[in-house]
């Protein structure tokens, strides 16, 4: 079909998401531009695929045949935004991009299947797109994350399937029509957009479930008691269920064994074993991860055989227990995780590696989750010898009163935790005095404290080279 009359206008077309959709509508062959602030390894990645990328927003780079996708960063007083508002043009939200790829833009619709949740969303999207493709089937993607082996997150492809993954934080997973829809678990996290909590949450996933397909199915973790609720709370639908734990599930994993950086396990519908998984991936939560995307491929009736080899070679996504720095005996980790459940999940995980001394260096992401989660962030470090807070990443939010990581910190009592206030590159020269030879190291936060992993190796380096 032919889409090179269609024109896409992105604002902050760096960004991971943005950067993803525009790269689905270049290899589709639509025209795409777009702005943002500075350049990055995303704006470049787009360009060398033939989008015209400009640094700085302004209004005269709309034109009057474009439709315009904006972040919910952008706000209404951002010059491209009020152009296009000024012609009349669409202005965008990307989940409906995602809407218009899902329903055949410009292409042969295929089969939706879309992983949402709590947790575990970009792992379970990431790790079905990378065995679809390492099996040959050619899959269509667009997920929250780099899939390191692929280095991308999104493709357009001519297989059957299209991979997605679905964001409930600001209630837009309401607008798919998936094919098959997993959902990992359910658990309050975005506090300022589910003003009544976890009823707010089942009613946007009932509804989001009402719009799947005809003959649509839907996936859920049994295990997960945000996910009892979601069953008990709709006794019409037919839910298949995957888990370890609970009785009488669809799929389970059965036979497990965990190697310092894995397991191994055996994939079982009811009672017949369908397939023996080896995964390089660490934690309990990575074999939830694993079912939720064998159950959907098996339900879609692929050859599990042909996608089993690829789940062990898969490494993980960008940022989640992703090995960033070694140095004198001190191994550093980078994870996303900024839930408490999250943190706790990956720090426990962490902590059936062999270590000696496992410290989190952790930045709290936005004031609102901070405030809302506070007694459940100061359960979550229970695995670690010693805790690191720096200062909370804004995410654009405006402080509130009272609630920083230094009055986090000091809620503490006879536990070993520090507060460490300042850039990423003032903390890591106070950080990296603080760790000693066989220390295994997390940062974890979904903002800039990704970088101290490379500002303490640098800074190590430097200190030894004598500069």
């Amino acid at each position: 079909m032919d889409n090179k009359n269609k024109k896409f206008y992105f604002i902050a077309i760096g960004g991971i998401g943005m950067s993803g959709l525009a790269k689905y509508l270049l290899e589709m062959g639509c025209s795409v531009s777009g702005s943002d602030i500075k350049e990055s390894k995303y704006t470049k990645k787009v360009e060398a695929l033939g989008a015209k990328v400009y640094i700085g927003h302004d209004a005269n780079h709309i034109e009057p045949d474009m439709t315009v996708v904006a972040s919910t960063a952008i706000r209404d007083d951002n010059p491209e935004k009020i152009r296009a508002k000024e012609l009349g043009l669409p202005v965008l939200h990307r989940s409906d991009v995602l809407k218009m790829i899902s329903e055949g833009l410009g292409h042969e619709v295929q089969q939706f299947i879309g992983f949402s949740g709590t947790h575990g969303k970009t792992t379970t999207s990431g790790l079905c797109s990378y065995v679809l493709e390492k099996a040959g089937l050619d899959p269509s993607y667009c997920v929250g994350g780099i899939i390191p082996d692929l280095d991308t997150n999104a493709k357009f492809g001519g297989g059957k399937f299209f991979v997605a993954e679905l964001d409930e934080s600001d209630g837009t997973i309401v607008k798919y029509h998936t094919s098959v829809s997993v959902i990992n678990n359910l658990e309050v996290d975005h506090v300022d957009f589910y003003k009544n909590g976890f009823d707010d949450l089942l009613k946007t996933f009932r509804k989001h479930i009402d719009n799947r397909v005809e003959g649509g199915k839907v996936i859920v973790n049994k295990d997960c008691n945000g996910i009892k609720k979601l069953i008990a709370a709709n006794p019409d639908v037919k839910f298949t269920t995957f888990g370890i734990e609970s009785g009488n599930l669809d799929y389970s994993a059965r036979n497990m064994k965990f190697t310092e950086f894995g397991s191994e396990f055996d994939v079982y519908h009811h009672s017949q074993k369908l397939v023996s998984l080896k995964l390089t991936i660490p934690g309990k939560h990575n074999i939830y991860n694993a079912l939720a995307v064998t159950a959907a491929l098996n339900e879609e009736n692929v050859d599990l055989e042909k996608v089993r080899p690829h789940f062990e070679t898969f490494s993980g996504m960008g940022r989640r227990f992703q090995k960033v720095a070694e140095f004198d005996g001190i191994r550093i980790f980078d994870d996303y995780a900024h839930h408490p459940t999250e943190i706790k999940t990956t720090l426990d995980s962490a902590r059936l590696c062999n270590t000696d001394r496992l410290v989190a260096i952790f930045q709290p992401h936005r004031y609102t989750r901070l405030k809302g989660l506070w007694e459940d962030f100061k359960k979550s470090f229970g695995a670690v010898d010693k805790l690191i807070v720096v200062d909370v990443y804004s995410a654009s939010e405006d402080a509130i009163e009272g609630i920083n990581s230094k009055a986090f910190v000091q809620s503490f009592q006879n536990e070993d935790v520090t507060y460490v206030g300042g850039s990423m590159e003032n903390a890591a020269r106070k950080i990296l005095p603080l760790l000693k030879s066989g220390d295994m190291v997390i940062t974890l936060g979904a903002g800039d404290v990704t970088r101290i992993g490379g500002e303490l190796k640098k800074l190590h380096d430097e200190q030894t080279a004598g500069v």
